[in-house]
């Protein structure tokens, strides 16, 4: 017998919750064969056989949270047989090491080691404090294993009736009849969560501008016929603004920092979030060193995390580490709007409808393609001066397109 169990979800992700099984108890299992649908706080993942065989008991049903490591259900036959040792060492090799207790007594508690930058991360990410969490490493220093035990302790604790939930009023009875109520996804309740944090939590400010978009899409509609034969994608507007911003992050950097408790992390990389809408929520994957990209590396990149973003084969991986995020609500037909930032990301650049509107150049009336840019800022990190000068530079990239190619 072969236990199925809930694999390794990534850092800082402890739980998910059972999404569908692809199996029934009895139907036969290949190697590596789907078996069962999770969902995380940000991605989809599927679990395979561990092991080929028959699908002998389903312990998690659908709608069920399970933490790392956890029994999913369990295959028998003969064929699961050599799968047993790599399972039953599973559990072992999840389980934390013991750390001596020795060697924190040998040491006066007064002055305990500071938590490393990973710890932080996670204390930042999950909202429990590192500094109420016992350490077991030298000097009572707090490890990353003590971390991650003490959010799985607060992800199994009953939620305090006080919380603020949000409740409504009972529908009168007409209605309610012909309403429809559908427990929310994780996903979508990490979305809700996180946009919430973010407001609560970053000085939030918006400042808009308005930028012509004639020049590229003049330059666009010249080479996109070449461009897309040569490189195989299409050209869009999302490589033109990539380029743009990673610029204007080059002169101002706090829009691509962070805050770290009392610090301010400025970060001399440039890994682009792409908000990216798809069936169960918003998703940001991330474009990585950016910066180190060709227009068209950026086109396939964007395209390729687009795909398996509508397809759920978004991975972990693919959506950690951005440092600056760009949202495009004008494929929505949004005219203008006011980005949430994306935690813990000090900058978001909002893009919308492109739509002619009559303007005045050198004194002359004119109809331009014209665009409304948003850019959200915590006003914590960015000053107000600083966050007009970015979008101001945004702007007359987009507007001189040849800035971009040359890098100037």
């Amino acid at each position: 017998m072969t236990d199925i169990r809930v694999p390794t979800l990534g850092e800082s992700v402890t739980e998910a919750t059972v999404g569908k099984w692809f199996k029934q108890p009895g139907d036969a299992v290949a190697v590596d064969e789907p078996l069962v649908e999770l969902e995380t706080d940000k991605v989809t993942l599927e679990v395979p056989a561990p092991a080929a065989g028959i699908l002998s008991d389903i312990a998690a049903k659908n709608g069920e949270t399970v933490g790392v490591g956890a029994i999913l259900g369990m295959i028998t036959d003969g064929a699961g047989a050599a799968a047993k040792p790599a399972a039953a060492a599973a559990p072992a090799a999840a389980k934390p090491v013991e750390v001596p207790k020795a060697a924190p007594s040998v040491v006066p508690a007064a002055s305990p080691m500071p938590a490393p930058p990973s710890v932080r991360k996670l204390g930042a990410e999950s909202g429990v404090d590192p500094a109420g969490v016992a350490g077991s490493g030298v000097r009572g220093q707090v490890l990353k294993g003590d971390m991650m035990a003490a959010i799985e302790r607060a992800a199994a604790a009953p939620t305090p009736v006080s919380a603020p939930v949000q409740m409504r009023a009972p529908s009168p009875p007409d209605d309610a009849s012909r309403e429809e109520r559908v427990k929310m996804t994780r996903l979508r309740q990490t979305i809700a969560r996180r946009l919430k944090d973010a407001q609560n939590t970053a000085a939030m400010l918006t400042t808009y501008n308005e930028v012509d978009m004639s020049a590229v899409m003049h330059m666009r509609n010249q080479y996109k016929e070449l461009f897309e034969k040569k490189h195989g994608a299409k050209l869009g507007f999302m490589s033109f603004f990539t380029r743009a911003c990673i610029q204007a992050l080059k002169e101002v950097p706090e829009v691509n920092a962070e805050i770290d408790g009392t610090d301010i992390v400025f970060k001399n990389y440039y890994h682009i979030g792409v908000a990216v809408g798809t069936e169960k929520g918003l998703v940001v994957p991330v474009v990585r060193d950016a910066d180190h990209l060709s227009l068209a590396g950026i086109e396939k990149a964007i395209s390729a995390l687009g795909k398996k973003a509508r397809d759920g084969q978004l991975k972990i991986e693919d959506m950690q580490g951005g440092t600056f995020t760009i949202s495009n609500g004008g494929v929505y037909g949004s005219l203008m709007s006011m980005p949430i930032l994306n935690a813990p990301q000090s900058g978001i650049l909002g893009m919308h409808k492109i739509q002619e509107r009559p303007v005045v150049v050198a004194g002359k009336i004119e109809i331009r393609p014209m665009m409304y840019l948003a850019l959200s800022y915590d006003h914590r990190v960015v000053d107000g001066q600083q966050a007009v000068t970015f979008l101001v530079r945004v702007k007359e990239n987009l507007e001189d397109p040849a800035r971009i190619v040359l890098d100037l």
